[in-house]
């Protein structure tokens, strides 16, 4: 079982995409919640970050059937994520990581575009200190580039849907053993993460947030369960266009085959000790 954790109301909508599945309990934090409950805990909202930094509320009673795997969602420059130390701090004692959605901020601009720069760089800095297990980043913006068009009224349901599998389905493959191949366990002071969907005929690369630096790579290759059973050289195949990819001693990579009853699909995740840079943004005159 994993607790997954929501803070603020866009975090929580990502969260409730997990709440179908029995595998996990679902815990959102935000300032629509009407009424508390043993799952849901009303934030209050206030006008300045520093206020928020000074009223994070006592949860560990909240917290206290946390299970030992804590997945927790923050939007960046949201006024919700300055909650999101003092209450990471609170779950400190579990195995915690966190999955941090950037928005586009390039039309960001005066005090939530400083909650985002402080919060983004504050965060990665607690995770390469190991009080995150990891600190997985996703972009709003390259996860549209990834799906291509997206209506305006189902813009963050489908963002929230494609981050819900992806994270979902990388839970699946580290409990679950491949039909072949090993992912390495990346090393401990590559905590930074990011993740991208493969094009499975060619294993190409789709980022759901560019790293500047990659260290380790991971690929996740799911090919359905018929091709297993009859391609007699599909495994020379994926291994050879696996070769084919830059290496070298700071850039390694691994991989393992899964099998799946669906079309084949596939994830890669990224590793790195580098802490990531804002994006490029435009100067907006206030």
């Amino acid at each position: 079982m994993i607790s997954i954790v929501g803070i603020g109301t866009g975090a929580s909508a990502v969260a409730r995409k997990f709440g179908d599945i029995t595998q996990y309990d679902v815990y959102e934090l935000n300032n629509e919640i009407e009424r508390n409950s043993k799952r849901k805990r009303k934030l209050k909202k206030f006008d300045s970050p520093e206020e928020y930094e000074k009223s994070v509320p006592d949860l560990k009673t909240f917290f206290k059937d946390l299970k030992d795997t804590v997945q927790v969602f923050i939007i960046g420059t949201t006024y919700s994520s300055n909650y999101s130390l003092g209450i990471l701090e609170q779950m400190s004692h579990k195995k915690l990581e966190v999955f941090y959605v950037k928005p586009d901020t390039e039309l960001v601009n005066g005090e939530r575009r400083l909650i985002e720069n402080t919060t983004f760089g504050v965060l990665q800095e607690y995770a390469r200190s190991g009080l995150f297990d990891s600190f997985t980043v996703f972009s709003n913006l390259e996860i549209e580039r990834t799906l291509g068009d997206v209506p305006i009224k189902l813009y963050y349901d489908t963002i929230n849907t494609a981050i819900f599998s992806a994270v979902h389905y990388l839970n699946y493959f580290t409990h679950s053993e491949p039909e072949i191949g090993q992912v390495a366990k990346p090393s401990e002071i590559n905590r930074i993460r990011s993740m991208a969907v493969l094009n499975p005929k060619n294993l190409q690369e789709n980022w759901l947030f560019q790293l500047d630096t990659e260290r380790e790579l991971c690929y996740y290759i799911c090919v359905n369960e018929e091709r297993l059973a009859t391609e007699g050289s599909l495994h020379r195949k994926l291994v050879s266009i696996l070769k084919e990819k830059p290496t070298n001693a700071f850039r390694k990579i691994s991989y393992a085959i899964y099998e799946t009853p669906h079309n084949d699909f596939g994830y890669v995740v990224a590793h790195t000790n580098t802490i990531q840079k804002q994006q490029k943004t435009l100067d907006i005159v206030d």
